[in-house]
């Protein structure tokens, strides 16, 4: 599960007059069992027609992006989900300890820096949605967004804090409250708006205070799953529990809601770890959902 990816270049979304950039971090193969609860390859089989070439390799293994999508509204510069980060440690995945990725440059190449990103906001707190909140500068975890304020969820952070598993409480010391002592932090819940084009949506059941990130722009709609869903398969099979989701019966309920309730709407669906082409929309065809692409 550890096959790294040549990055693709920056991918563009414009949802109204709303300009989405991609950014990504990593790109890996993952085998189904690291994600699903027993499935294995052959799980696809069905699904390889519509999976491949983008989201599924020959060998059958899940190709998983790991990126950010940076907003730039009327007015903001919004930061959704910070991906690994560089150089933490004690992470559930061998293979994102002592990293030297690439990701400020990924970052400069959608013409953004650090410094003008307004919020920055995690769909939860997992080590691969807020890496880069922190940078490692003179042996100490410094907020990576000077001028932003970050977002924390006030469901999440007590999830967090009480979490028993060693790899959680590596991101709360790395990632999560080196922020809340540099004092860049707005607290708040599943309701909040953060202007009148982009609004936190609660999907919960992948972790307890979980939002995806709604985007309106006049008649122009997007949203940014987080890992609600993490894999384009789970259009089709939203039942198929996630190893990961602390309440999986929750998050399936969440999950075949949200197929049901954006199936043949015109809504780009932002698939946080969905591979390139990344924005999809969910369709039914012949009694069954799928996806169709941006045109």
């Amino acid at each position: 599960m550890n096959d790294k990816q040549a990055n693709t270049n920056t991918q563009l979304f414009n949802i109204g007059d709303i300009e989405v950039a991609k950014v990504i971090d990593t790109v890996e193969c993952f085998s189904p069992k690291a994600l699903y609860v027993n499935k294995d390859r052959d799980a696809f089989d069905e699904h390889l027609d519509w999976l491949q070439p983008y989201f599924i390799d020959e060998s059958k293994r899940m190709l998983l992006s790991i990126h950010s999508f940076v907003l730039k509204t009327r007015h903001h510069n919004i930061l959704v989900d910070t991906c690994i980060g560089n150089h933490k440690i004690g992470n559930g995945f061998p293979q994102w300890n002592n990293r030297e990725g690439n990701y400020l440059a990924e970052l400069a190449a959608a013409n953004c820096r650090p410094e003008d990103i307004d919020y920055v906001f995690c769909t939860h707190m997992h080590v691969d949605h807020t890496g880069w909140n922190t940078q490692l500068k003179d042996g100490r975890w410094v907020p990576t967004f000077p001028n932003a304020k970050y977002l924390f969820n006030e469901r999440e952070w007590a999830g967090l804090k009480e979490s028993p598993y060693e790899y959680d409480q590596a991101v709360l010391k790395q990632n999560i409250v080196p922020i809340i002592e540099a004092n860049q932090v707005q607290w708040v819940d599943n309701a909040w708006t953060i202007d009148d084009q982009v609004s936190l949506l609660p999907t919960p059941g992948h972790t307890p205070g979980h939002c995806s990130v709604a985007i309106n722009e006049g008649s122009s709609r997007a949203v940014i799953t987080g890992d609600m869903m993490i894999h384009p398969v789970q259009i089709a099979e939203p039942q198929w529990h996630q190893s990961a989701d602390y309440d999986k019966a929750m998050a399936v309920a969440t999950r075949s809601a949200f197929v049901d309730d954006h199936c043949d709407q015109d809504i780009l669906i932002l698939g946080t770890h969905f591979n390139t082409p990344t924005g999809v929309y969910i369709e039914e065809q012949q009694g069954r959902k799928r996806i169709r692409f941006e045109s």
